[in-house]
């Protein structure tokens, strides 16, 4: 049974999600949940493109063991040089560099001959050499490249020292037999492709990523690049929880495996919605809350027959679990700490007595609690930087209390009590249109900042009447966009929170 690399580029490609930009803390969280995950390369920037990509590249590659550590790089010897410094210190560095080597880009983009083309890539694959042994070269719209081109460029930058060739379907272009075809093609008549690993990166333009990734397996390829949750430019990349599920539950058809722990799926999925705020559809495969989810008469009589009438996998291999959560607030720390062991976190000693006191808070808001609020419990803290690596934006303004009279057709009395590190400010209005419009202008008008609300967004984080309310807001200031996260039983709290969140992330 071969066994598949998975490239995890939640990172970079990922980040370049509308709205998904994430901070330094943030990555570092991402990073540390990947490397547990047991991903085998995770590409945590494009150094070239920016002083913060830069300092986050150095950051992982300074910070995480276990993975290798890669830096995107155009066939330029300034980005080159740039990956190379930022990750110097890495335990396992890997340089990836690319070029374009379709018609299209060849002709407009790039304005070159197909000759000079592989040039530039020998080029780049070399001088990347002197800094690192372990090179990938991507051939930029490979599936939109003449078969003939592309094996000369593959077999010239293998002999030029790259160890991983990836073959992207950067436009989501391809079908899945195309995407065999043209894996099998390279494997046949490119006589040095035995040096080297084979990889796909495939975009889901038409839905057919994680299908045509699976189809690049089949031909040969021992690499797939993927995102958690699927994050990604436009439509986004390979899904990588589905992609090492279909490996998984399909051995039999595949015959491969991959280093993925799939019990830290969910738990690594729910991390990256939350830190990016792109919430993960109930219908999603695999870490969906509906993935598992039976409400047919038919399903449900099956299901209580054998499992396995209507579930091709277990809930438990990827995160979930078959039973509630059956904790109160007379449970202790120990039953706690072992419940959120079962759901993919380990609670150090750090972080375990606050989420016990939370637990605990909300155990007298809450006549049950579900496994959902334990999980949103612990990514809230680790979300405010409570733990492993505090944000800078944990130090700044936060929620005390408030004092709100609503009416049909008057304008809310609000009384908002918040505070900055030790000094309380409290302030009264009556203005706004309902409720969270108050809140907001309060917050306004004591932090002293022009900002505009450009997107709300609230969802209940588990069942019942008394469930938690999970707050996404993205606030503008001075043209940039800044996004704030707030949780609690009360919206209008969870709302203040997620506010002074975004305000705090401004600097």
């Amino acid at each position: 049974m071969r066994t598949i690399k998975i490239f995890d580029t939640t990172l970079r490609d990922g980040e370049q999600s509308p709205g998904a930009s994430m901070n330094l803390s943030e990555k570092l969280k991402v990073a540390h949940a990947l490397t547990e995950l047991g991903v085998d390369v995770i590409e945590a920037g494009f150094a070239i493109a920016s002083p913060g990509d830069f300092e986050s590249v150095q950051a992982v590659a300074n910070t995480i063991k276990g993975s290798s550590i890669c830096s995107l790089a155009r066939c330029v010897e300034k980005d080159i040089e740039a990956a190379a410094e930022a990750l110097k210190n890495a335990e396992q560095p890997r340089i990836h560099v690319f070029l374009a080597t379709s018609p299209i880009h060849r002709q407009y983009k790039l304005k070159t001959t197909p000759e000079r083309n592989i040039e530039a890539a020998v080029e780049g694959v070399k001088y990347a050499r002197k800094f690192c042994s372990d090179i990938e070269f991507s051939a930029e719209d490979a599936t939109r490249t003449e078969i003939d081109h592309l094996c000369r460029v593959v077999e010239a930058v293998i002999n030029a020292g790259a160890t991983t060739v990836n073959i992207p379907d950067t436009v989501g272009y391809s079908t899945p037999s195309e995407m065999y075809d043209r894996i099998r093609s390279l494997f046949e008549r490119v006589s040095n492709i035995d040096k080297a690993v084979i990889s796909v990166h495939n975009h889901n333009d038409l839905g057919m990523a994680v299908a045509t990734s699976l189809a690049g397996v089949q031909a040969g390829a021992g690499q797939v690049e993927c995102t958690i949750n699927g994050l990604g430019e436009r439509a986004g990349n390979c899904s990588l929880e589905e992609i090492v599920m279909a490996l998984k539950t399909r051995s039999d058809v595949y015959d491969v495996a991959t280093h993925v722990i799939t019990k830290k799926l969910l738990s690594t999925s729910r991390l990256v919605a939350t830190v990016t705020g792109l919430k993960v559809p109930r219908n999603k495969a695999i870490v969906g809350q509906n993935a598992f989810a039976h409400e047919s008469g038919i399903h449900q009589d099956g299901m209580l027959k054998h499992p396995t009438t209507y579930e091709i996998m277990s809930p438990a291999d990827v995160g979930f679990l078959k039973t509630e959560l059956p904790l109160g607030k007379h449970s202790g720390r120990a039953a706690l700490a072992d419940r959120a062991k079962t759901l993919g976190y380990e609670l150090n000693t750090e972080l375990l007595p606050k989420v016990f006191e939370e637990f605990k808070k909300l155990a007298d808001r809450k006549k049950n609690i579900y496994d959902e609020d334990i999980l949103v419990l612990i990514e809230q803290l680790i979300h405010e930087g409570q733990a492993d690596i505090p944000p800078k934006e944990a130090k700044g303004w936060s929620f005390v209390s408030y004092d709100m009279h609503c009416q049909t057709d008057k304008k809310p009395v609000l009384t908002l009590k918040i505070r900055w590190g030790e000094q309380a400010y409290t302030k009264e209005i009556c203005a706004g249109d309902g409720p969270i419009d108050a809140i907001f202008l309060a917050i306004r008008e004591v932090v002293g900042l022009d900002i505009s609300v450009k997107e709300f967004m609230v969802q209940s984080v588990s069942m019942g009447e008394d469930a938690q309310g999970e707050v996404t807001v993205l606030v503008d200031h001075k043209g940039e966009t800044f996004r704030g996260h707030g949780v609690s039983t009360d919206t209008i709290e969870a709302s203040t929170i997620a506010i002074l969140n975004a305000v705090n992330r401004m600097g």
